[in-house]
């Protein structure tokens, strides 16, 4: 049985650095830091709860683990739409808080370098403050959420 050393947690921790998983909302292309995802599923029966916020969906089981599920298009302002096949799940845990993110799709893993990260423009109202960063990827842009945004307010009442 081996032990883990420090060496080999800093090591597990430079592969995850500026890495972020890019889902997809409306025509719009969000990224969020992978060292912050659990896994990924796929959509399933949702038990809603009663007096939460609309964005807060319900809860789901996962083997055995009761995980609440944000809509994040609510939780940005963007109005609902239907669930479909590419809809799913992505499990995140920031500082033992387990969230499930209810996405469009998600779609791959991208590396984003420091110098390519530019601080999000200073806009009153629409996004509240969720993005932090622009990603650029060659021509497009990526709009890097920061997740502990995303949880804060009144989330933790489940």
């Amino acid at each position: 049985m081996s032990q883990r050393n420090e060496f080999e947690d800093e090591l597990e921790e430079d592969t995850q650095r500026d890495k972020y998983l890019i889902f997809s909302l409306g025509n719009q292309f969000y990224g969020i830091e992978i060292k912050f995802v659990t896994e990924i599923i796929g959509i399933q029966p949702i038990a809603e709860v009663p007096d939460l916020p609309e964005y807060i969906k319900g809860i789901i089981n996962l083997r055995g683990k009761i995980i609440p599920v944000m809509d994040v298009r609510l939780r940005f302002s963007m109005g609902g739409e239907p669930y479909n096949d590419r809809t799913c799940i992505i499990v995140i845990d920031i500082n033992d808080r387990v969230m499930g993110l209810i996405v469009e799709s998600v779609s791959e893993v991208l590396p984003i370098a420091p110098s390519e990260i530019v601080a999000a423009p200073d806009v009153q109202g629409s996004g509240r403050g969720f993005v932090t960063g622009i990603g650029k990827i060659g021509t497009d842009v990526k709009l890097l959420v920061d997740c502990e945004m995303l949880l804060r307010d009144n989330v933790a009442v489940i």
